[in-house]
């Protein structure tokens, strides 16, 4: 810490010295105060904000596992030095970080109940590393609440898998990609069957391939559910979760705070209205779409709409049936889940440390920065994040070298 202490203050002195004028002010009072205040925020970010992440797991060999095969989850995380607050790393990450460019496949599946799911596939046909399409490992990519396959994040994951030659597929909630709803059912956190039927597709389609899971934020929630669910039953051989939302109630009372309300919960829920206006003619069999319509908070959304589609009978049992740390005792295959303590969206008190300590097949990785999604780092922070590099380095060391987890 002291290196990079001295290393930062170097160059923040040669920058500053390059930009200001000795005369200021006409005398070197304002070098001074401004080489002054450079210094002193150095060594606040290096000794409160840029910090190792706390690795909770009860198993010693996953603890060495992942400090052998993937050593991000061990050292500091350095957040973008001019905007390591969660609140403002959520809401720049979509702006800053790039968009790399992907073409998928898609592909229409029909469920048992007459509905359809849209899968986004990137099968990376000119993979260097595994050219037998039959045993190209594959991940399942599963986007946020209102998210497709054309989010930021979801890109960057796709072109850290193409490097590795590996295999993607998106899991679009029905509706939201742009298909027709065939019937009046979209989707909850709490509800996995259409999840079960893209598994059992995915894995029928190449049963010889090794197969992995990531999911973001509520595809994190709906994730954790299902491994609850089904524990070692399960084609998954792994699974990452990232900014999960482990509390529902916690979740959303976080959200309704004033400057929370203001910045995400009112813009979420009218996503979420946006996400079924189209469907309109649909779901007003079932529904009264003008009472949905005027919900001004994701528990209002969730009151009228989701808890009732899913034949909830108050929106208290479908929280407490949609927070995963209910069911992350009975998770059966090694599980990483990367949240950030200052996640507005998951508040760090929420965090079920306790719970994953009772599970072997469970880590937890938490940052003291990074926001929901955010986990910006670098100067300008537009190619890779944090949560990227952890992703990579999970996923290639559960296919390269799963098989020593549990023997190390």
């Amino acid at each position: 810490c002291a290196m990079d202490w001295q290393v930062l203050t170097r160059e923040l002195s040669l920058y500053l010295e390059s930009q200001v004028r000795v005369g200021l002010f006409g005398s070197g009072v304002g070098l001074s105060l401004v080489l002054g205040f450079g210094v002193a925020y150095a060594c606040y970010y290096l000794s409160s904000i840029a910090k190792k992440p706390q690795l909770v797991a009860s198993n010693d060999r996953f603890c060495r596992f992942l400090e052998e095969y993937c050593p991000v989850v061990t050292e500091t995380y350095y957040p973008t030095i001019w905007c390591w607050e969660g609140r403002v790393q959520t809401l720049l990450r979509p702006f800053i970080t790039s968009r790399p460019q992907v073409q998928y496949r898609n592909e229409l599946i029909k469920t048992t109940d007459g509905g359809q799911i849209s899968l986004d596939w990137f099968d990376n046909n000119d993979s260097l590393y595994y050219p037998d399409a039959s045993t190209r490992p594959t991940v399942l990519l599963l986007p946020g609440l209102t998210g497709t396959s054309k989010e930021s994040y979801i890109l960057h994951m796709i072109h850290q898998s193409e490097t590795l030659g590996y295999r993607c597929v998106v899991f679009n909630n029905r509706g939201i990609a742009g298909e027709d709803l065939l019937t009046p059912r979209t989707y909850c956190a709490a509800n996995t069957e259409d999840l079960e039927a893209v598994i059992h597709h995915v894995h029928s389609l190449h049963p010889s391939a090794p197969f992995m899971a990531a999911g973001v934020s509520m595809g994190g929630m709906l994730l954790l559910n299902y491994l609850g669910k089904t524990g070692r039953d399960t084609p998954l051989m792994a699974a990452a979760i990232f900014s999960a939302g482990w509390n529902v109630f916690e979740s959303v009372e976080s959200l309704e705070k004033p400057l929370n309300w203001l910045l995400f919960n009112y813009y979420l829920t009218t996503c979420l209205q946006s996400s079924i206006s189209r469907h309109r003619q649909m779901l007003e069999k079932l529904f009264d779409m003008d009472l949905v319509m005027k919900a001004r908070t994701v528990r209002e959304f969730d009151k009228q709409f989701t808890s009732v589609m899913f034949g909830y009978r108050t929106i208290d049992d479908y929280y407490e049936d949609a927070s995963p740390c209910r069911k992350l005792k009975s998770v059966g295959i090694p599980v990483l889940c990367l949240n950030s303590v200052d996640d507005v969206f998951s508040p760090g008190h929420a965090i079920p440390v306790e719970t994953a300590k009772q599970n072997a097949n469970v880590a937890l990785v938490l940052t003291s920065c990074g926001g929901h999604i955010g986990f910006l780092e670098g100067i300008w922070p537009r190619k890779c994040t944090y949560m990227d590099r952890v992703f990579k380095q999970f996923v290639q060391a559960m296919f390269e070298h799963g098989n020593k987890i549990f023997s190390m």
